[in-house]
């Protein structure tokens, strides 16, 4: 909600749409054409932008309609006068993929660009997972229509309907409104006399998918900046998304990158002074002056609210599109809250049926059931994996099984707790035709102590199955068995009663204890069969 200053005090529900979709496939044409004010952010000021066409940033611009039927009518306690559609221009350049998964954390709608000749590319298919992972809806559009012969035109826009509703079928976004336009006809060069065609159709489009967002004002404040500017005289404006909570003019709030807080002098929403603003909100906050060079992009928060992490323990689930392996030890890059940054991986998760479970004075107790959605603690014992584990069962077909990864980060990060997780392979070759989204989950516990591997890490107790091989020395009688060279004399055996063990003419049984003092230990057998 925002109040405009003066008396009329409207009220307006902002509501974020993301513009995503393959690099050149006319997403800035498409916000240009849409909006009818524009942010300090918007259609990307970069002059490496403008001699290349496309948009290197964030591009935050907006146009308000009046308020839909279905939002009119919602009963909620809180009445609006209008909607303002903020439209985030994601980029689609392959290499600033990091850029568009900070931005889609904000968005309440995804709009997925698909350039109508080309159909959906490699990047079209990372913005859709992106989308899955972080949006609730979608709706597709189908520039540059007017590329299209006239006579063959709708036959043509049929006809990528139909391949692009297949191709989400398997999605959240399964029937998906389509909708077909040319946001810049004749292209960049064209000139503006050309009048976009479908646009005010997509507008209806949007109003009918609008829908009434989670909007709580309480909680620490927790804001998205993407844009940071000096103003003489004034102090220094930056520019965002609130993500959580609210802020209001004589607020302190802190700039964690920078460790310093500062005091709200005035806050604005597509330059309209307000008073404050709320979870959702778009605005441009005026604090006492610092070097905005300092602060490209990064988190405002409520003072001491949020947490550096040095490493982090998250859920985690393979992406299906991702080709790769996910192995133990590998780095990644890891997109968590507005940053993004390398990580070594350690993936772990509940014991697989067949292995050896630790000594049973350090089993889990029975109040913590191994199943699906097991929630973590540092109360159980984990089995250290080499990699991810995909699929359940023989055929491993079925799910994946529940799992969890220990990142350390190269360079810490400033997140909220629960943030989503993704993580990436962002330096493949970005010509392949390969998604690099490879897994996503969210963080449960961060580590913020720099020496977090002596004073945090002996908490997690990962433990690996070793196979190792001895001699039977001797048989004691029908039940035992003498064993030797499995262990060194000085070797604790007691840390080892319990652990099975298989002799090679088939029969099981387990560590009972040492015999003598050399390394000798004795075996108890389950079912003896006599040789």
């Amino acid at each position: 909600m925002s109040e405009a200053g003066g008396d009329s005090r409207t009220k307006t529900l902002n509501f974020n749409v993301g513009v995503l979709g393959h690099v050149d496939s006319g997403k800035t044409s498409l916000a240009r054409a849409l909006s009818s004010t524009a942010s300090t952010a918007a259609f990307d000021k970069n002059p490496q932008s403008r001699e290349r066409g496309i948009t290197l940033d964030l591009g935050f611009s907006s146009f308000t309609v009046d308020l839909p039927d279905q939002l009119r009518d919602s009963g909620g306690q809180q009445q609006y006068d209008s909607l303002q559609f903020t439209l985030v221009d994601c980029p689609g350049h392959a290499s600033l993929i990091r850029t568009i998964i900070g931005g889609a954390q904000i968005i309440d709608l995804m709009m997925l660009v698909v350039d109508v000749v080309k159909g959906v590319q490699t990047q079209t298919a990372e913005c859709l997972l992106i989308g899955e992972l972080t949006c609730p809806c979608m709706v597709v559009v189908l520039n540059k229509i007017d590329l299209l012969p006239p006579n063959k035109r709708q036959s043509a826009i049929e006809k990528m309907t139909k391949r692009l509703h297949k191709t989400l079928e398997g999605t959240r976004f399964k029937d998906c409104p389509v909708i077909a336009v040319a946001a810049k006809p004749g292209g960049p060069e064209a000139p503006d006399t050309e009048e976009p065609q479908g646009v005010p159709e997509l507008i209806e489009l949007l109003k009918k998918q609008t829908y009434l967002p989670k909007r709580d004002p309480g909680g620490d404040l927790l804001m998205a900046v993407d844009h940071c500017f000096s103003i003489r005289g004034q102090g220094t404006v930056m520019t965002g998304t609130i993500l959580q909570g609210s802020l209001a003019i004589n607020d302190t709030v802190e700039i964690p990158a920078l460790k310093v807080t500062k005091k709200i002098k005035s806050v604005q929403m597509f330059r309209k002074p307000v008073s404050g603003a709320m979870q959702g909100d778009r605005v441009g906050v005026c604090v006492t002056q610092f070097d905005p060079k300092l602060l490209e992009r990064g988190v405002v928060c409520t003072p001491g609210s949020l947490r550096t992490l040095y490493a982090a323990i998250i859920s985690v689930r393979k992406i299906g599109y991702f080709k790769g392996s996910l192995a133990t030890r590998a780095k990644f890059h890891i997109t968590v809250g507005h940053e993004t940054v390398m990580a070594r991986v350690t993936f772990f998760g509940l014991p697989p049926a067949g292995v050896s479970e630790p000594p049973s004075d350090t089993k889990p107790p029975p109040s913590l059931p191994c199943s699906l959605d097991t929630p973590f603690t540092f109360d159980r014992e984990y089995f250290h994996q080499d990699e991810y584990v995909t699929g359940q069962g023989e055929t491993s077909s079925g799910p994946d099984p529940e799992q969890w990864a220990l990142l350390e980060f190269e360079r810490p990060v400033t997140c909220p707790s629960l943030s989503l997780v993704i993580g990436s392979k962002l330096d493949t070759d970005i010509h392949a035709n390969a998604c690099r989204l490879a897994f996503q989950g969210r963080l449960l516990q961060g580590f913020e102590d720099k020496s977090y591997a002596e004073t945090a890490l002996p908490r997690l107790r990962i433990y690996k199955t070793k196979h190792k091989e001895g001699q039977v020395e001797r048989v004691s009688d029908d039940y035992t068995v003498i064993g030797r060279n499995l262990f060194k004399k000085e070797t604790n055996l007691q840390l080892f009663v319990g652990l099975k063990v298989t002799l090679s003419t088939g029969e099981s049984g387990v560590i009972e204890g040492g015999f003598g003092q050399s390394g000798k230990f004795k075996i108890r057998i389950q079912v003896f069969r006599m040789w």
